[in-house]
């Protein structure tokens, strides 16, 4: 056996270890749907919730209250899809949807992401609506670049483009909306294309 061969040997068992600690049943139309879902929430909020001129978002009011059961639906949907496509995926290729790789990838994912969220909570009760969009994308960035080591393709840039999102929202406080929808609505579709694309290839 030569060196070419061993080298090849080596590249396999490399590829093995990879595939037997990363989740990999991932699909690219789940992000797709999860843009899709968050431009037609945003929509929704736009023309129907928000304050008109003159008006105030009250933390109790309606309009609010409706707008936080949006954001939990966008969520909801966006999980439920994921769930579903990915779980049809892993079929389709004989691999596990659960396991100890799935867990580790939930816990690190999930961390950020709830403590970011409890930490706005913190905040809309304190009366601080303007950094609320940033802060959303920021944490969910972060979210996604922990979680990025359990699971192939490029999440950790998706994580990256939220935050840098995120950080320019802040300077732009009046602008929230607007990236919010670039940040869960349009770079949610470019991603999940992209990756819909390798899928297919």
């Amino acid at each position: 056996m030569d060196s070419t061969d061993y080298l090849k040997d080596i590249n396999e068992i490399k590829n093995l270890m990879n595939k037997s600690s990363r989740f990999i049943s991932l699909s690219g139309l789940s992000g797709i749907f999860a843009g899709i879902y968050a431009i037609a929430g945003a929509a929704i909020a736009y023309f129907f919730l928000f304050p008109k001129d003159g008006e105030v978002l009250f933390l109790y009011g309606r309009n609010f209250m409706l707008l936080v059961a949006l954001l939990f639906s966008v969520a909801f949907f966006s999980v439920l899809t994921a769930y579903f496509l990915t779980t049809r995926k892993a079929k389709r290729n004989n691999e596990k949807i659960w396991d100890q790789t799935t867990r580790r990838l939930l816990i690190n994912f999930l961390i950020p992401l709830v403590t970011g969220g409890l930490y706005i909570l913190i905040k809309l009760n304190s009366q601080h609506y303007g950094l609320s969009a940033s802060l959303m994308l920021i944490f969910y960035g972060l979210a996604l670049v922990n979680a990025s080591k359990y699971t192939i393709g490029n999440v950790k840039y998706l994580g990256y483009a939220q935050i840098i999102l995120g950080l320019i929202c802040a300077i732009f406080p009046g602008y929230g909306l607007v990236f919010w929808v670039l940040g869960f609505g349009v770079l949610h579709i470019i991603y999940g294309s992209i990756m819909h694309y390798n899928e297919q290839k």
